[in-house]
């Protein structure tokens, strides 16, 4: 899955940031992902968990480790002057590297910033969408 490539161009239309995240993303290359964030975003890798900076980096790059695709399918995108609400069903399934079976899957709710380029970026990466924190109980 693994294949170099230049960072990918953000789009200009905001319901295209989970597809060219997919496309970015299932090239493995994590400089082909960190160019669809914002410098200052936040990745949360799990409800009341969110990382920023080196951290955020490490985290995407433990999902990209994993060397398997991400599907992506967009239900909702709402905007709102520069910003966006992307509301999309994820799926990432396979053999992971130590052979057995992986499967993550959820609805993502991000929010995405047009720069001064014209050009949207992930602000908030949240793949748990509206999963609870595991002390609140059953949903």
């Amino acid at each position: 899955m693994t294949r170099a490539m230049a960072p990918a161009t953000p789009p200009t239309d905001p319901a295209r940031l989970p597809a060219v995240f997919a496309e970015a993303f299932n090239t493995g290359d994590p400089a082909a992902v960190e160019a669809l964030f914002e410098p200052g975003a936040a990745f949360v890798d799990r409800p009341g968990t969110v990382l920023t900076g080196d951290d955020r980096r490490a985290a995407v790059a433990r999902f990209l480790a994993l060397g398997l695709p991400i599907r992506i399918e967009l239900r909702h995108c709402y905007t709102s002057g520069d910003l966006a609400l992307l509301i999309g069903d994820y799926l990432i399934e396979g053999e992971g590297p130590d052979g057995g079976p992986i499967r993550s899957e959820g609805t993502a709710t991000d929010v995405a910033r047009r720069g001064a380029d014209g050009r949207w970026r992930y602000a908030i990466d949240n793949p748990p969408g509206t999963d609870r924190l595991p002390e609140e109980g059953p949903q």
